[in-house]
C-alpha cells in the first residue's frame, strides 16, 4: 500500500483569494506537505491551466466555455503566475506537478503518474472543496482508491457547502480527518501506523 499526498489547485490566482480573505488553508496544507515528506510520503501538486488559445475550452462547458473570452484569459495560461504553486507550497524538483483542464484532478496525466509511485491511497487537501476537491474524491473513489480529505487543508467559498461536503458527503467515500490527526498517524516510512 503506498498513499500520496495531493495537493489541489494551491496556485496563485486560486488560494491567494483564500489567504487574502483570512483563511489559513495554505498554512494547514504546509503543515501537511511538511509531515508528507517527512515521512517519505509521494507528494503530488495539481493545478489548473491551459494551453495559449484555450483549446481544451469547449463552448458547451458551462464552466470553462467561456473563459478565453472572459477577463480571467489572460490569467489561466499555463506559464501564468496565477496559474503556478504558490511559494509557500513550492514543489521540490523531484515532486511532480501536474496540469488539469477541468476542476477534477484526473483531467490531466495524473492516473499515469499515480501508476508510476504505486499508489493506492491518496490523502487530499485543496481549494475549493466543491470543485477541485469534489471532483476529485469522485473520479479517486470510482477507480477504487482509498481515499482521505484533510478537512482543515480544504477551503471553500462557500462555508456552508464546504461544511456540507466534509460532513455528509465525503465521508461515504473517504476518510475525513485534520492535518494533525492524519500526521500524527504516520510512520518514518510513510505507512499508517498501526
Amino acid at each position: 500500500m503506498t498513499t500520496a499526498l495531493l495537493l489541489l489547485d494551491f496556485q496563485n490566482g486560486i488560494a491567494g483569494r483564500f489567504a487574502e480573505a483570512g483563511s489559513d488553508v495554505v498554512a494547514q496544507a504546509g503543515r501537511a506537505l511538511a509531515a508528507a515528506r517527512t515521512a517519505g510520503v509521494p507528494v503530488v501538486f495539481v493545478r489548473v491551466a491551459f494551453r495559449e488559445g484555450f483549446p481544451e475550452a469547449a463552448s458547451r462547458n458551462k464552466a470553462f466555455g467561456d473563459i478565453a473570452n472572459s477577463p480571467q484569459a489572460p490569467y489561466m495560461t499555463e506559464d501564468a503566475e496565477a496559474t503556478q504553486i504558490v511559494a509557500a507550497l513550492a514543489p521540490r524538483p523531484a515532486e511532480p506537478v501536474v496540469v488539469k483542464r477541468r476542476y477534477g484532478a484526473f483531467a490531466s496525466d495524473l492516473d499515469v503518474v499515480l501508476r508510476g509511485l504505486g499508489a493506492t491511497d491518496l490523502v487530499l487537501a485543496g481549494v475549493s472543496t466543491s470543485g477541485a476537491v469534489l471532483s476529485t474524491v469522485r473520479e479517486a473513489a470510482d477507480r477504487d482508491f482509498g481515499l482521505t480529505v484533510l478537512a482543515d487543508a480544504c477551503a471553500d467559498q462557500d462555508p456552508e457547502v464546504h461544511r456540507v461536503l466534509l460532513e455528509k458527503v465525503f465521508p461515504r467515500q473517504a476518510e475525513v480527518v485534520t492535518v494533525d490527526e492524519w500526521a500524527s498517524g504516520l510512520s518514518a516510512d510513510g505507512a499508517p501506523r498501526g
